[in-house]
């Protein structure tokens, strides 16, 4: 990811119903800012567009020098209730009135809450158990200890393997990242533990098989046998795309795991609470999986994080030998709360696929626009991406698709930095409550911005 140029460029003035650019972009004034950050940061924290937050309202956010942004980030597809909810701010300030900030793994009433609302929306409210955590690689480094403790219990050391897949992103943590589908993260371990696996991810684009019978190619090609995998793990979208599973490939991929007795988990830590236009993104697939992984949206504010699984997997770990220093914190448990209820309540899984139809569209019809250089669509609800690559071929080209991210900045819609291997994806998700007016808005720019760049 390339850092962006701190240069004030006088960009033509904004002013419309969702945005606002009244001044040089980046701001002038903020550059003391950055260049503090830059003396006290490391440069790894410089990866986004040059924008000092200053408050952030539904789908716009605002600077302190009068510029207003529409949202395509939802920060990192955190805020799917959308920025700054009344209800979430309300119920933190009465937590921290009270004054009830931490607790440990010290029981408060909200944590039994927000424990039975998240079984409640679990495959099988009966069967299903909830682990509340506060990072989403925390979530992932949980379902994969799970995973092989699991198999080592029942079956013994030979069932050890983690499957995974190419183009993966599960987090930053060790563990994680030895599950990522992707070498350049994993370079500085050297030596590696040789039980994490990957197979090609069936995108249909990267890779162009999306038949089951490569998955099966490719575990035997590595010489592991379906009775010695503990665990598949797969992102219900893969983040880099955002690159869904085919259907029949998750239902042989869930069948497969079935009879093997491998535990399924599914990562839903970009995709879940809504963002499809379902509540979980696997629902899309009609599977089932043994544990989910949870976070981002599932607050639309503050840290937290969850894994939901089946309960004889859940309980192999005695009391206390399974816990976080801030699970169940009292303050993001309550975000959590009434981030659910807001979802529910506003009905948002079913606004999120009801804007996808107008979203996706307009979003495709912009890449078949550009197909030269803009390589491929996905998006699903209120999460799309689109791989710029040089024209006319499929190889990254991620400063073209910062140029289009700059351009989209400059503008007054706001995007983070371009995601994937290259950093060649333009990754778009607005809040879930993003109007249909702005959304037609921001589809309008992301095209002027396009033109612009690629030419039209």
């Amino acid at each position: 990811m390339a850092e962006y140029d701190l240069t004030p460029v006088n960009v033509p003035k904004v002013k419309t119903r969702f945005r606002t650019i009244r001044t040089a972009i980046p701001v002038p004034a903020s550059l003391p800012i950055f260049e503090e950050l830059r003396r006290s940061e490391p440069r790894s924290m410089a990866g986004q567009p040059p924008i000092i937050w200053h408050k952030a309202d539904n789908f716009t956010v605002h600077d302190k020098w009068g510029n207003r942004w529409i949202d395509w980030s939802s920060g990192v597809l955190i805020t799917n209730a959308g920025h700054g909810r009344k209800e979430i701010a309300a119920a933190v300030k009465k937590l921290a009135d009270r004054p009830l900030l931490a607790t440990y793994v010290f029981v408060h009433e909200d944590r039994a809450t927000l424990a039975r609302m998240l079984r409640e929306i679990s495959p099988d409210a009966n069967n299903y158990q909830v682990f509340l955590l506060s990072t989403g690689s925390e979530a992932t480094e949980n379902c994969i200890k799970l995973a092989k403790t699991y198999a080592l219990q029942q079956y013994g050391p030979h069932k050890k393997y983690l499957v995974s897949f190419h183009n993966a992103f599960h987090g930053r943590t060790m563990g994680a990242q030895l599950a990522a589908g992707n070498e350049r993260p994993k370079a500085w371990m050297v030596d590696r533990d040789r039980t994490f696996v990957q197979v090609p991810f069936p995108d249909g684009y990267k890779n162009k098989d999306t038949s089951f019978e490569l998955f099966l190619h490719s575990l035997t090609e590595q010489g592991i046998k379906p009775g010695d995998i503990a665990g598949v793990m797969s992102e219900a979208y893969q983040g880099v795309g955002p690159d869904f599973l085919p259907v029949e490939y998750a239902r042989e991929l869930a069948t497969f795991c079935r009879k093997h007795d491998i535990v399924l988990i599914m990562d839903e830590v970009q995709s879940g609470f809504g963002r499809t236009g379902k509540m979980f993104c696997f629902e899309h697939y009609g599977i089932q999986p043994d544990l989910i992984a949870c976070g981002k949206g599932i607050t639309s504010s503050l840290p937290l994080s969850a894994v939901i699984g089946r309960k004889e997997i859940m309980g192999l770990y005695a009391p206390g030998s399974m816990t976080s220093t801030h699970s169940a914190s009292p303050l993001a448990v309550a975000a959590a709360i009434n981030n659910l209820k807001i979802i529910k309540e506003e009905r948002l899984v079913e606004r999120a696929a009801r804007l996808g139809k107008i979203f996706c569209p307009e979003l495709q019809r912009i890449q078949q626009k550009h197909a030269l250089a803009l390589g491929c669509f996905q998006g699903k609800g209120l999460v799309a991406g689109i791989q710029v690559v040089k024209p006319g071929t499929r190889e990254p080209d991620p400063a073209m698709a910062q140029k289009i991210n700059v351009a989209c900045f400059q503008k007054g819609l706001l995007m983070f930095a371009p995601v994937g291997v290259a950093g060649e994806c333009l990754k778009v998700c607005p809040p879930l409550t993003i109007s249909e007016p702005a959304l037609r808005e921001s589809l309008a720019v992301f095209e002027e911005a396009v033109n612009e760049v690629l030419g039209c």
